[in-house]
């Protein structure tokens, strides 16, 4: 059976949409590969220490993110999703260097 080539992240006019499923106060701030969700969408699923209120987890995915994907914060937004389990974050950049960015990183984390 080959690997499936859907990816958690689509293009957008100015780079990509990447959908996560975030864990608060999950006891470490980590990335922990693909799933596919029950509507069959795929996300990254994600895991922080902070805790869901005040904004707290997801100011800790934003550099969580950045630091995996090597890029500058001020690249990444939560696009939608902010009160959510499965949030978008919206990746500033060259989508082609970007989904290579997380294609590799998805290489490390699993």
């Amino acid at each position: 059976m080959s690997e499936p080539t859907a990816r958690p992240w689509r293009e957008t006019g100015k780079g990509l949409a990447l959908d996560v499923r975030l864990t608060p106060r999950g006891g470490r701030d980590a990335l922990d590969g693909v799933e596919a969700l029950a509507d069959g969408r795929l996300v990254l699923k994600a895991r922080v220490r902070a805790a869901p209120t005040d904004g707290e987890a997801n100011a800790a995915l934003i550099p969580l993110l950045a630091g995996e994907l090597r890029l500058p914060r001020s690249q990444l937004s939560i696009a939608s999703g902010a009160t959510a389990r499965v949030k978008t974050v919206a990746l500033q950049g060259d989508a082609a260097a970007l989904a290579a960015a997380l294609a590799a990183c998805l290489d490390r984390v699993t």
